[in-house]
Order: structure tokens, then sequence, then C-alpha cells
């Protein structure tokens, strides 16, 4: 490690914010930011713009400037990673740190839950991925992004609750609290729901998962049927990282930390409680040397 490098900075990225934190060389925290979306595959300028944010910010926090970037080492943890060519993409951006390594929010949050030892975590936010870590390889379920994939995260959650919605404007499902919440937030103009779905990112989608919560505690048939079909997602990718080899899985993300109790209990007993987060995980890979692929 050069000797210039003074400190290490640890960026979470995923589809609906970006988080970073700075610490000196013996893990004292210095400052910690969020800023919005850092998901490369929304684009990899976008996402270094909520990254060099977030640095700036946490960096200011503790009275730091830009003449320190060179001297700051970074592990970037970010959504959309595993896509080879949004990578490459992204890494040849230039930028003003001592160095920069990059690999999946799910490997990042593994690393963390797992305090670098091996093991597997299911990272359920706005998207969702599953990863095994075992003697240096990575076995990953799912992760491909909305819509084509995600199932279990808030994003799925949330086109679901609006397919629903509609369904429900045509006579085809009953009206219930949580559809007219919906109706609601759209001022009862089905037009502006088919609009915004033009444009409607993940996170546009993910919003709309705590109120999904919020009314199935409440007893709305919608929302408890919204939450059962998200906790057969969660199983579903939990059963194929325990064929690959894991035996028990940390649950990480909003969704996946509160969707543990609609688990069946089998499943429930496989859930082990992460020793840290993503954001340990990011600097453990600011530490070390953790590309997803060869530069």
């Amino acid at each position: 490690m050069s000797d210039s490098v003074q400190f290490y900075v640890g960026v979470d990225g995923g589809g609906t914010s970006c988080r970073a934190r700075i610490t000196e060389l013996n893990g004292q925290v210095l400052g910690e930011a969020k800023t919005g979306s850092a998901n490369i595959l929304l684009g990899s300028e976008v996402a270094m713009a909520s990254i060099q944010d977030a640095i700036a910010t946490a960096a200011a926090q503790a009275h730091l400037g830009p003449e320190h970037y060179a001297h700051m080492r970074v592990g970037l943890a970010l959504a959309g990673a595993e896509q080879k060519s949004a990578w490459y993409d992204f890494m040849a951006q230039p930028h003003p740190y001592a160095a920069v390594t990059l690999n999946t929010d799910a490997y990042g949050a593994c690393l963390g839950a797992w305090a670098g030892k091996d093991g597997a975590i299911l990272i359920a936010g706005t998207g969702s991925c599953g990863i095994y870590l075992s003697e240096g390889t990575q076995h990953v379920v799912g992760g491909r992004e909305f819509p084509i994939s995600d199932q279990g995260g808030g994003a799925v959650m949330g086109l679901r609750l609006i397919q629903q919605v509609l369904l429900a404007q045509d006579g085809l499902r009953p009206v219930t609290p949580l559809v007219s919440h919906v109706m609601a937030h759209f001022r009862h103009d089905i037009d502006a729901i088919v609009s915004w779905s033009k444009s409607a990112r993940p996170c546009d989608y993910g919003q709309f998962s705590p109120a999904i919560f919020d009314y199935a505690y409440q007893g709305d048939a919608l929302g408890i049927d919204l939450l059962n079909q998200t906790a057969a997602d969660i199983e579903m990718w939990m059963k194929a990282l325990i064929q690959r080899g894991a035996s028990r899985i940390c649950l990480m993300g909003s969704i996946a930390e509160r969707i543990i109790p609609w688990l069946i209990p089998p499943m429930q007993q496989r859930v082990a409680v992460p020793q840290g987060d993503a954001m340990d995980g990011a600097l453990a890979m600011a530490r070390g040397h953790h590309n997803l692929y060869p530069l």
C-alpha cells in the first residue's frame, strides 16, 4: 500500500441511495453521508456523481477537502456491478482517489455480514441478490435487475401492487384500503399511473413497499397477499443458496429484514444475525483488492 494513503472510504450504492463512510487507517470513523442512486446500470456517470457527492459530503464532516482525495482508497459495493460491460464502463471513468476497487453491493454486504469470512447473505432492498462466498468463489443467485429479476425486492413489490390496483379499478379484485391509498397518491387518475409508469425507475416502484407492510399489519387483504408473495420469493433465493452449500443466511436490506416474520419456520431457522453491514464490507474492500473483473 502506498504511504500516501491516509484514509479508507467505503461506499454502498443501490437503486435508491448511496452511502459513503470515511475512516482513518485504524478504523476511526471520520464522516458519513447519504445521497441518491448509485446503481451503475442506470448510468455510470450518474452513479459516479452520486458517489463523489456522498464522499465529498462525508469528507466535509471530517473537515477534509478535495486535496485529501488523492490519499483515499475507496471500496465500492454497487448495485449493477455484476454486469461486465457496466463494470468496465464505470471503471474507465476518471476519479481523484488513490485507488478504487469495485464489486457488487451483495458482495460488500456479505463481507460485512460475515466479518470477511465465508458465508451467505440475501440482500433485498429496492432490488434483491443472494451471494455465498466459499473458499474464494462467489456463488450468486438473482440480482439481474428490475424488472426481469429482483424478486423479493421493493421494486417488484411495488410493480405487483400497481398491477393489482389497476385490476381493482377494472372490478377484478376488491378495493382495499391499500388500493385506495395508491389511487389517492395518483389523485385517483388511472391515466396518471400509466404516464408515470413510462419513466418510473426501480426506486419509484419501491417507494410503495413501506405502505404494503403497514397496510398488511392492519389486516389489508392485498397487503397480506403481496407480503406472502414476497416471502415466497425470499424463500426461493434462500433455497438456491442452500443448494450451493450455505447453511445459515444473513437477510439484509429494508425488505429482507422486515420479511422474516412472514417466512416459513424452516427458513426462519436458517436466518443468521449479521456481524456487520454493507458499509463494513465496503471498507474491507477499500483495504484490499476486491475487483469483480480484472482491469
